[in-house]
């Protein structure tokens, strides 16, 4: 049990205790601030262990914030040592680690300096170097992106945390649903002045019919006053038909998603999933045929795959040469039937499942181009988005480093409103449950509306 005089710090303290499985045993810890340094001191097993840092007082928002990084790191370094484990992020936690590479580089300082002395490693300070080079093009503040939620699948896989529920449970819902969704699209016009990106997401939104999805795209294109980046997040290949194909490319869809997470049938079967890794392969024909960009998604670390089993699937993916390929870590989430079995992934090989994706997806002539972290991601790793040049997902780099406006509509929507000057965010979000969405949308509606204007 930890036991803190400074409560505020706590949740930092317990991120690290957690990343190294020890949130169960008992540390003491003291922090106090004097004379511009930090302070911790920390017992455990019968041992103390004093840090002392520079400080900023001057400021309430930056100390608070300096205080945590301090206390994290302070942790870290008795973990590590005490148990001669060092992770690949070191004392960062954060799901964004290039906000903070950002944050440095706004400041007028190189932000390599700051990630050493947190112990990150090389290999993933030289990863971050290399998206921020490859986001350069892309990065803007001042823009907007939309995004549309369809939470409906097919099935629900064991590792999902989505709202979503197998179709046959929510098919009831469906046309309420797609009415108010049409309604919440026409009405964030208004807003809609410096549109980047529009995302359609799931949810599997391929799993409705061409009847269902023709009033959103056709909701989706009276919004649109020029051609933007326009992603639909298909899905599943069982899902893909060349009808649907055809009405998203009419409706000026530039980018389709075709998501596998694996090409071992076996492992398909293992986490929920109803289709083969042949059917994954003819669905990404199919929608190359109407030049869509594609992005295509795997995660490492599934159903007891070994190191050699997640390498074919990466081998295959690279083969169909698309212009993105997701690699994910595996994560326990909240709501998802994984971890209502699993307290810790402890998966043999993770780090070099994802040593070997950097190898081979640098060498097929792709970069890193956006990346985010989960708390409970196995090995304490992350998830990276490869690029061929040229071909970066404006979408994702906008959400996943928060420099836009974010107008969502749908269940499980979260609106954010980005102040540039001030760095600030306001959020808005909408039910996460179906049928309560539907009931409310009037009042979703009116409350996004105060939000943007």
């Amino acid at each position: 049990m930890l036991n803190t005089n400074s409560e505020y710090l706590r949740p930092e303290i317990m991120d690290i205790l957690r990343a190294f499985g020890c949130e169960e045993e008992d540390f003491n810890h003291y922090f106090s601030s004097a004379s511009g340094k930090y302070l911790n001191v920390i017992e455990y097993g019968g041992e103390f262990y004093d840090f002392e840092e520079d400080c900023e007082e001057e400021d309430e928002l930056i100390f608070k914030r300096l205080a945590k990084r301090s206390c994290k790191l302070a942790f870290y370094k008795v973990l590590s040592k005490t148990k001669n484990i060092h992770l690949p992020w070191g004392a960062l936690t954060g799901i964004r680690p290039t906000k903070m590479a950002y944050n440095e580089l706004a400041g007028g300082r190189d932000f390599k300096p700051l990630f050493e002395r947190l112990c990150v490693i090389a290999p993933n300070i030289s990863l971050i170097e290399r998206i921020l080079t490859v986001q350069k093009p892309f990065y803007n503040k001042c823009g907007q992106d939309l995004y549309i939620s369809l939470p409906f699948c097919p099935t629900k896989c064991e590792y999902c945390s989505f709202i979503t529920a197998p179709i046959e449970k929510t098919r009831a819902y469906v046309e309420k649903y797609i009415n108010c969704l049409v309604s919440e699209i026409a009405s964030v016009k208004p807003f809609l002045k410096n549109l980047r990106s529009v995302y359609v997401g799931g949810g599997t939104p391929f799993v409705l019919s061409v009847e269902q999805l023709t009033p959103i795209y056709a909701a989706i294109k009276d919004v649109l006053s020029e051609k933007v980046e326009y992603t639909v997040e298909a899905g599943r290949p069982d899902v893909f038909s060349d009808d649907k194909l055809k009405l998203s490319k009419d409706f000026g869809v530039t980018r389709i998603c075709v998501n596998p997470q694996s090409f071992n049938d076996k492992t398909l079967e293992a986490i929920g999933r109803k289709h083969t890794a042949v059917q994954t392969i003819k669905a990404y024909e199919m929608a190359k045929k109407y030049g869509f960009d594609i992005n295509i998604d795997l995660i490492a670390g599934l159903a007891e795959e070994t190191v050699s089993d997640f390498e074919k699937s990466l081998d295959t993916a690279i083969s169909l040469n698309p212009e993105n390929i997701t690699v994910h870590t595996l994560s326990l989430k909240a709501g998802a039937k994984l971890k209502e079995n699993v307290k810790r992934l402890n998966i043999a090989g993770i780090a070099d499942m994802i040593a070997i994706s950097r190898e081979k997806l640098t060498k097929a002539g792709n970069e890193p181009y956006y990346l985010y972290r989960q708390k409970y991601q196995a090995g304490g790793l992350e998830n990276v988005g490869w690029t061929k040049p040229n071909k970066a997902c404006v979408y994702n780099i906008d959400t996943m480093e928060e420099i836009s406006d974010n107008v969502a509509v749908g269940a499980n929507a979260i609106s954010k409103r980005f102040y540039g000057e001030e760095e600030r965010i306001e959020r808005y979000a909408s039910p996460k449950d179906i049928p309560t969405y539907i009931e409310k949308v009037d009042k979703i509606i009116e409350e996004r509306d105060k939000l943007f204007k």
